[in-house]
Order: C-alpha cells, then structure tokens, then sequence
C-alpha cells in the first residue's frame, strides 16, 4: 500500500494538507498544480477529495468553466511563456504542457494564439539576433 511505503513520504504529506485546506482552496491548488500532468477527470477529482459529479460541479462553480477548457487554456498560456521566455523547443513545450503529442499542441496553439508556436520561436530568435 501507497501509505506503508517510507518512501512516499512527500506524497503522503501533499494528500494531507490538502485535506486540511477547505475544499474551494484544495480544489484551486489540485487544479493549478497538475494542470500540466496529463491526469484524467477522475484523477483530478480524486485528488481533490471528491466524487467525479461533486469534482465538475465543484470546478465549475469555482471557476466558470469546464475543467477541460480551463486545463487547455492554462496549458496554452503556459507554452506562450516556455516558447518565448524558456527558449524550449516545440516538441519539449508540447510535453512540458501536458500535451500527448506536438500536432495535437501545434493546433491548439494555433487555435488559441492565432499563430503556430515555430513562429514564436523564430520570432524570439531573431530578436536574440539582431
């Protein structure tokens, strides 16, 4: 089991203080901690201490929108900065995002920002260069 192993020690302290924070906060520190780990709706719920229903009902209230396009938007704007401050790679911001593969991120992108992520790169490479 999970909590007998000495080993998971972190772990175990992380499930424990998000019990003791009320449930708006441990819902928001879930969310904002793992929105890069590719985790499913029930991951997510179950992290945060809840059923899967009580979880979206819970998220929506808190924060106006489905937990999937919030988690896309949050990835999104966190490729933007890793693109054009980290000076990573398409294919390292796509993982690095939580995406499962860099066509999925390269139409995201797109979608979001209205330019493709190679064009942010080049743009910052050429500002380096001039």
């Amino acid at each position: 089991m999970i909590a007998d192993n000495p080993l998971n020690g972190e772990l175990l302290s992380y499930f424990r203080s998000l019990l003791k924070q009320p449930q708006s906060l441990s819902l928001q520190r879930v969310m904002e901690e793992n929105y890069c780990f590719n985790l499913s709706m029930e991951d997510l719920a179950r992290l945060s201490a809840r059923s899967l229903s009580g979880f979206k009902r819970d998220f929506e209230r808190f924060y106006h929108t489905s937990p999937g396009k919030w988690i896309m938007e949050k990835r999104l704007i966190h490729a933007w900065h890793l693109l054009l401050h980290m000076g990573k790679t398409v294919a390292e911001t796509a993982f690095e995002c939580g995406f499962e593969n860099p066509s999925h991120f390269s139409r995201a992108f797109r979608r979001r920002h209205g330019v493709s992520p190679g064009s942010i790169k080049r743009v910052d490479e050429q500002a380096v260069t001039a």
